[in-house]
């Protein structure tokens, strides 16, 4: 009995464990200095949401929502893979952008999972319905104390386009003196980014390497590569900084170990 009961309890533990690692709310916080940022938004406050995938929190998505409300933000950006094709459902990844609109504006890009499911153009279509700047290959400028940023979003590669020729469609007419924060899904093409002048980038995909080992970081991305490198944290590569977040949920199966589902707040100063 008394060993039913150790196997009971290990089991119980595991499960915890586990269920933690999908639905502990984990906030990072990065304070980044930059250069070029109009000194009229020094201390403009980003929130990232990333890869939510099939995640649930709370009902209608509650936790999270209030989790983002509570950082008082003046831009949400969702950096793609806000559905997954393993378990597409549009409905719940609204219920969460729903309720990201009445806190901010709300900016977002597609990530490959938008993509797999051959479904882009509703998904775009819904978001925009609901208020979200999507930004696909295209920019748009926002103002905020009197001065001016442009926002630039990228479709996913999987869209078809290489990164450098959706690049040159979202830069055309772009004013480079300002200051310009790119939305792309994939932190790996960070050297297309600096090449076309970027200043910040917000990034997902890799899911901050899914299962991480305490002290060491990501274990694995999603090519299977050992111990990767750009897969979350802060980068900075040249003059461009680039923020990636380890996301929120899992694609398919995969679970997280060691591995917080992660909201990015990053609070930006000038230099």
């Amino acid at each position: 009995m008394k060993k039913l009961i150790k196997i009971v309890m290990v089991l119980g533990a595991f499960v915890g464990f586990i269920y933690i690692n999908q639905q502990w709310l984990q906030l990072t916080k990065y304070s980044v200095v930059l250069k070029k940022l109009p000194k009229k938004m020094d201390g403009l406050r980003i929130v990232q949401i990333s890869d939510l995938h099939h995640a649930r929190f709370g009902d209608k998505q509650r936790q999270l929502i209030q989790k983002v409300r509570e950082q008082k933000p003046d831009i949400i950006v969702i950096t793609g893979d806000l559905v997954d094709r393993y378990n597409y459902d549009l409905d719940r990844s609204l219920e969460a952008v729903r309720g990201f609109v009445k806190i901010a504006p709300v900016y977002y890009v597609v990530g490959n999972h938008e993509v797999s499911t051959n479904d882009t153009d509703h998904i775009k279509a819904k978001l925009t319905e609901i208020g979200v700047h999507v930004l696909s290959n295209r920019s748009e400028n926002f103002s905020m104390n009197g001065a001016t940023i442009q926002i630039i979003g990228i479709d996913d590669p999987l869209s078809g386009k290489t990164t450098d020729e959706m690049l040159n469609l979202a830069l055309n007419g772009v004013d480079p003196s300002k200051f310009q924060i790119l939305l792309a899904h994939r932190p790996e093409y960070y050297k297309n980014y600096v090449q076309h002048g970027v200043d910040l980038t917000f990034n997902g995909h890799a899911h901050g390497g899914q299962i991480r080992i305490p002290g060491l970081g990501g274990m694995i991305d999603h090519q299977l590569h050992l111990f990767p490198s750009h897969i979350d944290g802060v980068e900075q590569i040249g003059d461009m900084t680039q923020i990636i977040s380890r996301g929120l949920g899992n694609s398919g199966s995969t679970i997280r170990i060691f591995n917080r589902p992660e909201i990015v707040v990053a609070e930006l100063h000038a230099k």
